[in-house]
């Protein structure tokens, strides 16, 4: 299975940057794992919520194809221990999932179409976190996943 974190705009800060980068290393040995990163949209003050939602969703649903999975991570998703996603996963991996695309939204969510087009939704939490914030903690916790599966000491328990 092939994992793809589908993000808009590019991640600002470096200490962020530096820490995605660490795991994107260490998750090599493990499974297939790509950050796409869809440019942010410009003039967007010209643009009503709803429409920068639409516009958002049209680029968000042109990065994926037939048979993908596509799991939002949305306020109202299901949350997970790392223990929990850790069995999700495997589940997708064992059901011969091709590709998983994981998509942190904009600012304002999903539009509608995203949300009928989609095959599940994640929370990580009931706490907000800024979108830039939240690249790391999934890149992180999908490294954590994999070394679950693989009973390696890096999760305790």
């Amino acid at each position: 299975m092939k994992i793809t974190l589908l993000v808009i705009g590019k991640t600002e800060a470096d200490y962020l940057k530096k820490g995605i980068d660490i795991y994107l290393k260490r998750l090599k040995h493990y499974i297939g794992f790509e950050l796409r990163v869809i440019p942010a949209l410009k003039n967007t003050k010209n643009l009503s919520e709803l429409q920068q939602k639409q516009k958002e969703g049209e680029l968000i649903l042109a990065q994926t194809k037939p048979g993908d999975i596509l799991v939002l991570l949305d306020e109202k998703g299901k949350q997970y221990s790392s223990v929990t996603f850790a069995n999700y996963l495997q589940k997708k991996m064992l059901a011969s999932t091709r590709s998983m695309i994981v998509v942190i939204g904009g600012p304002y969510g999903f539009s509608d179409e995203v949300y009928q087009s989609t095959n599940g939704k994640i929370s990580l939490s009931d706490m907000t976190f800024s979108h830039q914030m939240v690249r790391l903690i999934v890149v992180e916790q999908v490294y954590r996943a994999m070394t679950i599966l693989k009973g390696e000491p890096y999760h305790h328990q």
